[in-house]
């Protein structure tokens, strides 16, 4: 009886502000979700509410993703996509981190880049994409720049925000420590945005991910994105669904990566990788 009181007051918490889902139950949520979805895409073309031509139902999407890796080498074009996102991430990276903590720390650096980041935020990438051609041609230089800069604007943005908020006490104690300017930042600012640097990165990874398609269409002939524009020629609609279906896996694979290493590299956080 006391069993059963315990399980009602715990299920009747479920729906409380913040509180915590137990692991197994995560996973169980999660997966439920996934079941219900295909199930009402499978049920949805088995009883004709839509054109199965045009929404081939998961079985057949499956079936030609086995037939584009076992026959067709999409294993290649896969590896190309990624290398193309990884590639432009990292470049990206390697620019926006470092300025976004320098604008987030000294309000003279925010002062001067500030305008001109905020100003290229609010351009589409993709509108990019008739000057990158007529500059870099139709190899990989301009893929890997639409990529680039769908992320650099942005992500130095979070990170200079991210950056502003390090407690201020923190800062201040440093200095009367006798902490020089580039000790502070160095050994204060940057440990203590780290973390969130990290967020950032996650979050910017997955808007790069939205741009992989509309970068491979750029008279392109391998990766994801030009198998896709090759199979609308043909109405091959379980080849694009096939590849629409890989692009979410692997961002969700990269997505679990960055929660995995932000638990192991910020064990105390405490965090659950949300």
């Amino acid at each position: 009886m006391a069993d059963a009181s315990r399980q009602r007051a715990y299920r009747s918490r479920w729906f409380e502000f913040l509180t915590p889902v137990p692991r197994g139950w995560r996973l169980v949520l999660g997966a439920l979700v996934w079941i219900v979805f295909f199930g009402l895409w499978e049920t949805a073309v088995s009883r004709g509410w839509v054109n199965a031509l045009l929404v081939p139902s998961p079985v057949d999407v499956v079936a030609t993703l086995y037939e584009l890796f076992a026959e067709r080498s999409f294993l290649g074009d896969v590896g190309i996509s990624i290398a193309r996102i990884v590639g432009s991430f990292l470049v990206a990276c390697i620019i926006a981190i470092p300025l976004g903590i320098l604008m987030g720390s000294f309000k003279t650096v925010e002062a001067l880049f500030n305008p001109f980041v905020s100003a290229w935020r609010y351009l589409p990438a993709p509108a990019f994409i008739p000057i990158l051609l007529m500059w870099f041609g139709t190899g990989e230089l301009p893929k890997l720049a639409l990529l680039f800069l769908g992320v650099i604007f942005f992500l130095t943005t979070l990170i200079m925000d991210h950056t502003s908020q390090v407690r201020t006490e923190l800062i201040e104690t440093a200095m009367t420590l006798g902490g020089k300017r580039w000790q502070i930042l160095w050994t204060v600012v940057v440990p203590a945005v780290l973390p969130n640097v990290l967020t950032s990165m996650r979050q910017m990874l997955a808007i790069a991910w939205t741009y992989l398609v509309i970068a491979e269409i750029i008279a392109s002939t391998t990766g994801i994105g030009a198998m896709m524009m090759r199979a609308r020629r043909f109405l091959n609609t379980d080849e694009i669904m096939a590849g629409i279906l890989i692009i979410g896996v692997l961002g969700l694979s990269f997505d679990l990566l960055f929660r995995w290493s932000q638990r192991v590299l910020f064990p105390y956080l405490g965090q659950e990788g949300d």
